[in-house]
Parts: C-alpha cells; sequence; structure tokens
C-alpha cells in the first residue's frame, strides 16, 4: 500500500539508512521488509474494545550475522509490556492468564 503511494525509498537497501542517517557513514544499507497491521473491535451493549498494533521490520543488507537462541518458557501466568526505550513510555500492556490454552 504504501508503495502504491510512492513511498518507496525505505523498501530499497539502504533507503532507511539515507533516511535516518543522512549525514553519517554508516556501513549498514537499512531498509523495510515487511510492514504488518492488525486491528481489533468489539462493540456490545456494556460498551466498546479496541487495539491496534503495527510491526515495522528493517533488515541490514550487510554480513551475515548467526542469532543467539535465547528459550523464554512461559508456563504460568504473566503480564507484557510494550515501552519505548528512550522514554519509558508504556505503549502496550497485556496479560497472558493460562499459556497453556492455545
Amino acid at each position: 500500500m504504501l508503495k502504491e503511494l510512492d513511498v518507496v525509498l525505505p523498501f530499497y537497501p539502504g533507503g532507511l539508512t539515507k533516511l535516518v542517517y543522512s549525514n553519517s557513514n554508516v556501513s549498514q544499507k537499512l531498509y523495510v521488509s515487511d510492514i504488518f497491521h492488525k486491528c481489533f473491535i468489539k462493540i456490545n451493549e456494556e460498551g466498546t474494545e479496541a487495539a491496534a498494533t503495527t510491526a515495522v521490520n528493517v533488515k541490514a543488507q550487510c554480513a551475515m550475522i548467526v542469532p543467539t537462541r535465547l528459550d523464554f518458557v512461559a508456563d504460568h501466568p504473566f503480564m507484557f509490556m510494550i515501552r519505548e526505550d528512550m522514554t519509558g513510555t508504556i505503549l502496550f500492556v497485556g496479560w497472558v492468564l493460562n499459556p497453556l490454552v492455545e
């Protein structure tokens, strides 16, 4: 959809690097590989519930890096937050009451 609106530079290898680091010599060629958007809305007699999220995958065209494996075992109820690092602003809060239910 963005490409159809002529927003094309971020999708080419190095395009995002030019937008973000216009005055520096960054060796990695950053670009947007995928953008996902999901939303949910529920309206009934008790009110309205809505949520939305957008994810942007950014890739770097550079030498291959082997990712470190990290096992996350969620076998009990837990709460999670998505937080912006620079300001500490909490963007989204959620909880899983029974992680064993699919």
